[in-house]
């Protein structure tokens, strides 16, 4: 099976976004390995985290420059999709999960490849939170989880054999994807607060609570639980929803935009991997 995609990766940007990545899972996930202070929350971590998010931004871009993946016309179009991006994300204002910024992220992530959808999701929500004054701790966690949003929508298959999977199996595979996106966007929104607002200090052993030492399982097990009543149920399922009807009604045609505007700046499509 391959991958063919107009902003290809190579070996020095792979190598970034698996690092990013597992930096990013860990920022999230950390209080599950370590206790927590209830006092402390992300206050002191979080400026830190954007401080070392934005380089690292920088060294995708400059890494898929080098290796030829992205040039100065990819650039023009990160920039356009991230005004784009920035603009609609108020729209849905996330009233009740009605989000309109995650459709976009998908589709450039589907044609312009992983490295792109990752640095399309990092900086559309970095622009949106300057245009809507929207900055604060939650912003390096928001743009990295958009940024995966991005980078898994880019790694999704392209063919089946050697046949390219275009139409409505292109689309029904998007809608899939924007359903799972959307649920897992909202857990580790979750698990970013969740241990320092849901914190078991007086012993109670609420269903709900975080408790700082505990084993993973356990913690995770109360995590769930926190996340299905407050989240899952109402936002979560109204941001896939939203993602999933703007998908269908729009999908088709921005993906012939995006893949026309594509070969009109000639970005060579090459083979991004293979697997036997």
């Amino acid at each position: 099976m391959s991958r063919v995609s107009p902003v290809p990766i190579g070996p020095k940007t792979a190598v970034l976004l698996a690092l990013v990545s597992v930096a990013g899972l860990a920022m999230f996930a950390w209080p599950l390995f370590a206790s927590a202070s209830p006092d402390s929350g992300h206050t002191s971590d979080a400026p830190w985290i954007f401080v070392l998010i934005l380089p690292v931004l920088v060294l995708l871009v400059m890494a898929q420059l080098t290796e030829g993946g992205m040039d100065a016309k990819a650039l023009a179009m990160l920039g356009v999709l991230s005004a784009i991006n920035a603009v609609l994300r108020p729209l849905g204002a996330g009233t009740n999960g009605v989000e309109t910024v995650y459709f976009l992220l998908i589709i450039a992530g589907r044609v312009f490849g992983p490295g792109f959808g990752f640095v399309l999701g990092c900086t559309s929500l970095f622009a949106s939170a300057l245009l809507t004054a929207g900055v604060g701790p939650w912003l390096s966690f928001q743009m990295v989880a958009c940024g995966w949003v991005g980078l898994g929508a880019g790694l999704l298959p392209d063919r089946v054999g050697k046949r390219l999977i275009r139409g409505w199996a292109e689309l029904a595979i998007l809608v899939i994807y924007g359903i799972f996106a959307a649920y897992l966007f909202g857990l580790l929104m979750n698990l970013w607060f969740w241990p320092f607002i849901a914190t078991d200090t007086m012993g109670d052993q609420s269903i709900f609570s975080y408790v700082p030492g505990a084993p993973i399982w356990e913690n995770l097990r109360r995590f769930f639980a926190f996340s299905l009543v407050t989240s899952t149920a109402v936002w979560d399922t109204g941001r896939a929803i939203t993602t999933t009807v703007i998908l269908v009604v729009l999908g088709p045609s921005i993906l012939a935009i995006l893949r026309r505007a594509s070969r009109r700046a000639a970005f060579d499509p090459v083979i991004e991997f293979a697997q036997s």
